[in-house]
């Protein structure tokens, strides 16, 4: 695990785009997930705005952690956040992006979407395996659409479920644990002090740690990165 941790959200943006662009020219072909957010909308400004001509981004292919069931359209559409801040404004060939279709069923969805990923990504240990999964982390501890009400869905046998949020009751499309701890690389974006306390549990495995699925990412590969703005961080200081 490596702590990265800066003073405001934009330093965080800065930090995390140059990691993007030196795994882009490291490996050519980059299968990333993308979560939604406010701190991710940040780091999709900067590339937007400071890294059209410094990627590659016909190496780039554009997945999603989680979505809402809802269509694209939709402000709450995490496909449309990201298209909006950053899609529309880099050269990346549409094929390149496989988001996931909240307008569809979501039962239907889910299954399509993890045959997608067996089809798209290569295969290692039997599972689907993204260079790069860049998760949020929900101040319940929730991560992707995995809350602690329904933790079991980590450890699904399928690439994909659906989960309901366990206040709105809204459906969305989740990866789940096979998926997210088979990737080379994972990063979790967090900020603001409302996270302190769910951050400093999961990363000293203190306290209530083991209800929150954050806990639960840990990637095979060894390689998790934090990502984090001093306020998030202060339970570990």
């Amino acid at each position: 695990m490596k702590l990265h941790i800066y003073k405001t959200k934009q330093e965080i943006a800065d930090h995390v785009a140059k990691y993007l662009q030196k795994l882009a020219a490291d490996r050519k072909l980059l299968h990333i997930a993308l979560s939604g957010g406010s701190t991710p909308k940040i780091l999709f400004q900067e590339l937007a705005h400071h890294y059209v001509d410094k990627i590659d981004w016909a190496g780039i292919h554009i997945y999603w952690v989680d979505e809402r069931c809802v269509p694209p359209s939709d402000n709450e559409s995490n496909y449309k956040m990201t298209a909006d801040f950053l899609l529309s404004h880099v050269k990346i060939p549409g094929g390149n992006i496989f988001r996931m279709h909240g307008e569809a069923p979501p039962a239907k969805e889910a299954k399509r979407y993890g045959a997608l990923l067996r089809q798209k990504l290569p295969q290692v240990d039997g599972n689907p395996q993204f260079d790069l999964v860049l998760l949020g982390l929900g101040d319940d501890g929730h991560t992707a659409s995995i809350f602690p009400e329904s933790k079991t869905l980590w450890n699904a046998p399928e690439n994909c479920v659906v989960a309901v949020h366990p206040i709105s009751g809204q459906e969305r499309i989740s990866l789940t644990g096979r998926v997210i701890n088979n990737a080379r690389e994972v990063a979790f974006l967090v900020t603001g002090a409302v996270k302190a306390e769910i951050v400093r549990e999961v990363v000293r495995r203190e306290d209530n740690f083991a209800s929150y699925p954050a806990s639960l990412v840990a990637p095979i590969s060894g390689v998790l990165h934090w990502f984090l703005d001093k306020e998030a961080a202060s339970g570990l200081t």
